[in-house]
């Protein structure tokens, strides 16, 4: 098998991620085929972090527009990662992948509290590691938090999933037939474009900071495998002209 070419990564999961078509908030199914894909990662000797979305649960924006106050939707949102972060720990350790959740919000009952520091050391020993509870701060989301994480852990990539959409496109190609695949773009560029990838703090903490982004479909077959060793798949962002 080719070796690795990234050595350490993040997964960006939106909350969307792990509910199937039905109407099941979190489905075991579609979780076992992303732990699978993980465990096959970590078996090159790659470090791998999640972080994951709470869509599937609750959306803090659609919260705010029914009457609810922006901070305590986004919190509420908050707790709702940290659901889908236990759920995503349990199926991995069933796959043979040691596991483990840290949150940034105090919840030491069900997960450790997130310390780049300890983050780091559970990657050096070959551990998965779930970043929950977004950035801990309100309008924040967990795209910018996924950017931070990876920045904070001295990521290589950060791969970021798109449902049922296997890369960047010039429009939504499930609504416009026209719009093309764009294979490789710049941070500045994507910005520019106001294409689709992340909220725009996110995507600019990552052109600061030089971080590649991969964007792919992780229902493809084997995509997140082939993304860590290189291969050309996806939308791959960088500051690279």
């Amino acid at each position: 098998m080719p070796e690795a070419k990234y050595k350490r990564v993040i997964l960006k999961l939106s909350g969307e991620a792990l509910r199937a078509k039905g109407n099941s908030v979190i489905d075991n199914p579609t979780l076992v085929k992303i732990a699978k894909q993980v465990k096959k990662v970590t078996g090159l000797g790659v470090g791998v972090g999640i972080v994951v979305g709470a869509g599937n649960i609750w959306r803090g924006a659609e919260a705010e527009a029914q009457g609810m106050d922006r901070v305590t939707a986004d919190y509420a949102g908050m707790l709702a990662t940290v659901i889908n972060a236990l759920a995503l720990q349990d199926v991995l350790e069933k796959q043979g992948v040691e596991t483990r959740t840290l949150s940034a919000l105090d919840i030491d009952k069900v997960a450790e509290p997130y310390i780049r520091r300890r983050a780091i050391r559970h990657l050096e020993k070959g551990r998965v590691v779930i970043f929950a509870g977004g950035t801990g701060n309100p309008y924040m989301t967990t795209d910018t938090a996924a950017a931070l994480r990876a920045i904070e852990i001295n990521a290589d990539v950060l791969l970021m999933h798109k449902n049922r959409v296997d890369g960047l496109y010039t429009d939504d190609p499930r609504k416009n037939p026209e719009a093309r695949k764009i294979d490789k773009i710049t941070h500045f560029d994507a910005l520019k474009l106001r294409l689709k990838i992340m909220d725009t703090t996110a995507l600019s903490l990552c052109m600061d900071n030089k971080l590649p982004i991969i964007v792919f479909d992780i229902n493809a077959r084997d995509c997140m495998l082939q993304a860590i060793q290189g291969k050309p798949v996806g939308t791959i962002v960088t500051s690279e002209g």
